[in-house]
């Protein structure tokens, strides 16, 4: 073989290398440039949402994004992905689900976003002391969340659920949660319902030895009077202390939030005498021990607050008008407090 010919291979091979490096920048220039996201009127750059429907594949995404116009040359993408894998052993196998595309967002940096599932989030926040009907309504609410219990009944729900025989009230620990477009009101709540199990299994065995309750429901019922009762968390512990004072020595819990809550929908916001004198499951005037079910969902405070009252002799507690509480030991320190905070006298 002439040193002419080995000459020209490995010019040849040459050109064929420097042309594959051109060819290998080229394609890379297209992952490594911005995504042409649209410009608004006002010249603010908005993110944009893109959806990977179920079995599209990355050529789809490619092409798709490229009559988009936010991607040129979507082919050089799908090449660029193919040569990855073989460099880096990177395998892109893309998700389904809603991706963001933001401003200076790349072509490649979307793919890894693709590849790893990270799917816009969004969230709900469950507030402690709200109602099932309160969490039920901004369930429903939310515009991202895929609605199938709208309209069923909260018994309907739970059976949905898989606790058909299970009343829905305080069953829910209240939290934020996140989750993706399209997912369900059932796994919502069946989400929120594992949580507020694994928080009351969790405190149930660490219960101070004095807590009368038989069962974790029964401390649940408890932490959901203790919720609705104050807001100010360094007395939970306190008013847990009185509502279990009463328990154990047979006096009434005479608590307003548990009449308020058998009223139901009828209440207008003025507790009336008529309503204390009125007989329903719920008035803790007339029937002495706890509610049948919780009347709120107490967080995760209150639960403590409820297996760990403070110790102590006061039985009575009354509305400072600041959001705290005067405690008495007395029924007469008691009648004084109301008249002082209540009353406005002296």
């Amino acid at each position: 073989m002439s040193n002419l010919f080995l000459k020209l291979i490995g010019i040849l091979l040459l050109i064929g290398s420097f042309a594959g490096v051109w060819v290998y920048m080229d394609i890379s220039s297209v992952a490594e440039t911005p995504l042409n996201i649209p410009v608004a009127t006002n010249g603010d750059v908005q993110p944009l949402s893109y959806t990977v429907v179920s079995g599209a594949t990355l050529r789809d995404v490619a092409r798709d994004l490229g009559g988009r116009g936010l991607l040129s040359r979507p082919t050089y993408l799908v090449w660029w992905a193919r040569l990855q894998s073989k460099i880096q052993n990177k395998a892109y196998v893309i998700k389904v689900g809603e991706y963001a595309l933001t401003p200076g967002m790349t072509a490649g940096q979307l793919l890894d976003n693709m590849a790893a599932g990270k799917v816009v989030q969004y969230s709900l926040t469950l507030v402690e002391g709200w109602t099932f009907k309160q969490m039920m309504a901004a369930i429903n609410a939310h515009p991202v969340i895929t609605h199938t219990l709208s309209g069923l009944t909260s018994s309907q729900i739970m059976a949905r659920l898989g606790w058909p025989d299970q009343h829905p009230e305080g069953r829910f620990y209240p939290d934020t949660y996140s989750f993706s477009r399209g997912f369900s009101d059932v796994a919502f709540l069946q989400r929120a319902y594992r949580m507020m199990e694994q928080r009351l299994a969790s405190e149930w065995p660490q219960r101070d030895s004095a807590v009368p309750y038989k069962t974790p429901y029964e401390a649940l019922i408890m932490a959901s009077i203790v919720e609705r009762e104050t807001g100010a968390a360094e007395e939970r512990a306190q008013i847990a202390g009185v509502f279990v004072r009463r328990l154990n020595i047979g006096m009434a819990l005479a608590t307003d939030p548990t009449v308020i809550y058998g009223v139901g929908d009828s209440f207008d916001g003025n507790l009336r005498k008529r309503d204390l004198q009125t007989d329903t499951p719920y008035n803790t005037y007339l029937r002495r021990g706890l509610p049948p079910t919780p009347i709120a969902m107490p967080g995760g405070d209150a639960i403590h607050a409820a297996l760990h009252p403070a110790p102590g002799k006061t039985l009575y507690f009354v509305a400072r008008g600041n959001g705290t509480h005067y405690f008495s030991e007395t029924l007469q320190e008691h009648n004084n407090a109301v008249r002082k905070y209540q009353l406005g006298g002296s």
